[in-house]
């Protein structure tokens, strides 16, 4: 069998990595994993320039370089200029990742619009932009590339009190899809990584150790550690991984597989409503 030689968008080692919302759990932890394999990453954060500070210190220690620029999604398109820029510091921008999100608690009869557009914002219109502009770079410097947007396990099952998280990740998860297709023809894969529960502060539990956690709902029985999603996304990032694309990584300690079991173990009603 004669298998088609491999094209340079499938070699190529990537050199630097733009990685949104990345001042504190998953996305610092996905920026540090992309250093240490030898990447110049670019940081972003909304509010946190302190933790933005503390993920460049991370970075640097692996001795390759590290830029951080403030990006505010909820004020798009213009803000998506800092991915410009970022790729600018950088040199071009060979791997982008998606970090950034934000989410609610509330019943959709009772939520404001206002509530609805800020997490859309950020989790949809953000990878939206934040993509179109990376790509631009990567197809105008025709080394393929790597788009990896986190999305969460809701990407593909709902949650109480999470319309506009849930609809926005389902939708990054039909984006990626799309741009999957329409990327391929320049090298660029572009895929999904979908965390479960995993100890960070955006679900409340600073510094908690995840084997601590315990989580009788889920198969592994504890959350998830943030290094745990960064190595899913370091090996999409890779040539490893050149021939996936258009695929969402599920890492979640198995707890999408519990649907029917988990169902039958509930008791009461309590779920339907939010504390």
């Amino acid at each position: 069998m004669n298998l088609p030689a491999p094209t340079a968008a499938d070699t190529a080692e990537p050199r630097t990595a733009i990685v949104t919302g990345s001042d504190s759990g998953i996305g610092r932890a996905v920026a540090v994993a992309l250093a240490g394999g030898g990447l110049d990453v670019g940081i972003t954060y909304h509010t946190d320039a302190e933790g933005a500070g503390e993920t460049a210190r991370e970075v640097r220690s692996h001795g390759v370089s590290a830029h951080v620029r403030q990006l505010d999604l909820t004020r798009l398109p213009g803000e998506a200029d800092v991915i410009d820029a970022l790729a600018e510091d950088l040199g071009g921008v060979d791997v982008l990742v998606n970090c950034s999100g934000t989410g609610s608690a509330e019943l959709a009869i009772d939520m404001d619009f206002d509530t609805w557009r800020e997490v859309v914002a950020v989790d949809l219109d953000g990878p939206f932009a934040c993509s179109q502009r990376a790509a631009r770079h990567m197809v105008a410097a025709g080394r393929g590339g790597r788009i990896i947007t986190i999305t969460s396990v809701h990407e593909h099952a709902p949650r109480v009190g999470a319309a506009p998280y849930c609809a926005a990740k389902a939708g990054a998860g039909a984006l990626t899809k799309v741009l999957a297709i329409e990327l391929a023809r320049h090298g660029i894969t572009v895929n999904s990584v979908a965390p479960g529960e995993i100890s960070t502060p955006m679900t409340g539990q600073t510094d908690a150790d995840p084997r601590s956690q315990e989580r009788p709902g889920v198969p592994l029985g504890r959350t998830g550690d943030a290094r745990e999603v960064a190595a899913a996304v370091a090996f999409l990032a890779t040539p490893a991984a050149a021939y996936i694309t258009g695929a969402s990584l599920v890492v979640d300690g198995g707890m999408l597989l519990m649907g029917p079991q988990a169902s039958s173990e509930l008791g009461g009603h309590d779920w339907r409503t939010i504390e």
